[in-house]
């Protein structure tokens, strides 16, 4: 993986090699015309960084799972949890221009259209992980946020960018969860 980012993060373990994340998030390794394709459609810029994770694997469930934080959601009092990171494509149910990818959480969910929603929670969709682009603009760095659909699609920041939310993923045994 090219080091420009993620430096000094060890990847190993990072992701669930189960046949459900095969079968339904990891798509084939994006090109640039598929990254271009996927823009266009979704009508923002994607990270660099989130590009560049996509390249070393396509998505997928993520072992590291629990993002830390100081505000309580309809998950938990402490964190938000994900199930996967969707990968850039269509070919993947969760992908994110697959049949449950950003578009569809906008779209058939009602979710805010405040940019890409990129990792599904274990609510079966009633919350997510988003690239919010509302303070930068469809070719700026999004910020990462949570958003909370069983509370009215309460915004909770995460991370000033997506390095800094993967990079600070947790195990789940860290934390309390029912």
């Amino acid at each position: 993986m090219n080091t420009e980012f993620f430096k000094d993060f060890n990847f190993k373990g990072f992701w669930s090699e189960c046949s459900y994340s095969a079968r339904d998030y990891i798509g084939n390794l994006p090109d640039q015309e598929m990254i271009n394709s996927v823009e266009k459609e979704l009508g923002y810029k994607l990270p660099a960084s989130y590009i560049q994770l996509m390249k070393s694997q396509n998505g997928g469930l993520a072992n590291r799972s629990v993002f830390p934080t100081t505000e309580a959601n309809s998950w938990a009092d402490d964190h938000v949890a994900i199930n996967g990171i969707m990968g850039i494509g269509r070919e993947r149910i969760y992908s994110l221009c697959g049949t449950h990818g950003s578009r569809f959480m906008i779209d058939e969910w009602g979710y805010p259209a405040i940019g890409v929603y990129f990792a599904d929670c274990p609510s079966a969709g009633h919350d997510m992980v988003a690239f919010d682009y509302t303070n930068c603009g469809k070719d700026g760095e999004p910020e990462v946020v949570h958003i909370d659909q069983e509370n009215n699609y309460k915004k909770t920041f995460l991370a000033k960018d997506f390095e800094t939310f993967i990079m600070n993923l947790k195990n789940e045994e860290e934390f309390e969860i029912d």
